[in-house]
């Protein structure tokens, strides 16, 4: 670069005042690419502080992970408190499993509920165990739209963008949604993220991932509506962006300092029609630029490529890191099993998330800051659920993730 330096300082003797310009700006130029070929290295015991003001200790996250733990009508329970206790502690931040904002936002029996201020005693218990150590405690919240069933609801038939039934066996066909519900679904998230400051979280998660209603609006197979709540990709981002708009003003009204918001998003669907990466990417752009303190992707394998043939150059996790462009963190995820993972992951994230590493070894995360990584648990025996507090639904989802880390 000297080299480059004291080549054209003499070459500009002889030149034009255009010349001269043209120099310097083709100088400029490559002093900028070379510094975007200087990534700075992270390091998994780095600090990080968010937007608002929150710090977390290192750069290891326990992600949402189904549990089924809670009572039928969504209270926590005495069992969810030990699992949360048992695995947090050493971890930066722990996002718990998805909360329901509305009866009919529930997903599955089991599921933690944040629609009424009768769970707040519960949900405080929750986030205190959680916040050992100086974890960060985080709430996820969703609703869940057309992936519940009429028998979870009580015998309500599942709402939806519009009346287009999931592509999986068994859904049902769900009533498309009224602008007036819309409206109440949307002040129902605000009112849950009020909640979550109330019950001592330190944050709230938005979950538009994995099919549920957020993922719903944004998805041209869930959604056919011809109103400003879809038809072209903007109106198809209108309900996401009300929601987070919302949420964010609920939160700074309560001038709550060190609150975080989150959103989680998945990078593709694969159903006929729906989006891809290149239409995520574009969803990516517009949050980045909200007051939002964090980005949340959802793989199943962190370094995992798209099927686009423009976008093979990288994984979706480094297409999805570069849109960003520094200005929020992104938390990354998918079979995180080892250091080197952990390493490879935040060349392009800011925080790692491990969690069916943390589900079969709780102490994961201590152990690989430790550098006891010869000691980490890599197989889950049957046999050892209950002393790791797996319960049914959470050993499913074990099952569909990682069959082969399971001995039966």
């Amino acid at each position: 670069m000297s080299n480059l330096k004291e080549t054209s300082a003499t070459s500009r003797q002889g030149l034009s005042p255009q010349g001269r310009h043209d120099l310097a700006l083709r100088l400029n130029l490559y002093e900028n690419n070379l510094s975007k070929e200087v990534k700075t290295v992270t390091h998994l015991t780095d600090t990080l502080t968010f937007k608002r003001g929150l710090t977390v200790k290192n750069r290891l996250a326990i992600p949402p992970m189904t549990t089924r733990m809670s009572y039928y009508d969504g209270t926590v329970t005495g069992d969810e408190i030990a699992y949360y206790g048992m695995r947090t502690g050493a971890v930066g931040m722990f996002i718990t499993g998805v909360a329901y904002i509305q009866p009919n936002g529930k997903c599955w029996t089991g599921e933690l509920s944040v629609d009424d201020d009768a769970f707040l005693p519960n949900l405080s218990k929750l986030a205190s165990a959680i916040k050992r150590d100086g974890t960060r405690a985080i709430l996820q919240i969703f609703h869940a739209g057309r992936m519940t069933d009429s028998k979870t609801i009580e015998g309500e038939q599942p709402v939806a963008p519009s009346a287009v039934a999931a592509a999986k066996d068994g859904a049902e066909t769900p009533r498309e949604l009224r602008d007036d519900e819309i409206e109440e679904i949307i002040e129902n998230f605000k009112k849950a993220a009020v909640r979550a400051v109330k019950a001592g979280f330190d944050g709230v998660e938005l979950h538009g991932a994995n099919h549920y209603l957020l993922h719903q609006f944004f998805s041209p197979h869930s959604n056919r509506r011809t109103d400003k709540w879809g038809g072209s990709l903007e109106k198809r981002y209108t309900f996401i962006e009300r929601v987070v708009d919302g949420v964010i003003e609920a939160v700074d009204a309560m001038n709550v300092p060190n609150f975080i918001i989150g959103y989680r998003f998945s990078p593709r669907e694969e159903t006929d029609p729906g989006f891809n990466l290149k239409e995520t990417l574009w969803l990516v752009d517009k949050l980045a630029d909200k007051k939002l303190d964090y980005l949340h992707i959802s793989l199943t394998r962190y370094d995992r490529k798209t099927n686009i043939p423009e976008y093979q150059d990288k994984s979706m996790l480094a297409y999805v890191h570069d849109a960003i462009g520094g200005r929020m963190p992104l938390i990354s995820v998918g079979d995180v099993r080892t250091r080197a993972d952990v390493e490879a992951a935040l060349a392009d994230s800011e925080i790692v998330a491990a969690g069916c590493s943390s589900l079969i070894d709780p102490n994961w995360s201590a152990k690989i800051l430790a550098h006891r990584d010869d000691e980490i648990r890599s197989m889950l025996n049957l046999q050892d659920r209950d002393l790791l507090m797996i319960a049914n639904g959470t050993y499913a989802f074990m099952k569909m993730k990682v069959p082969d880390r399971l001995i039966e």
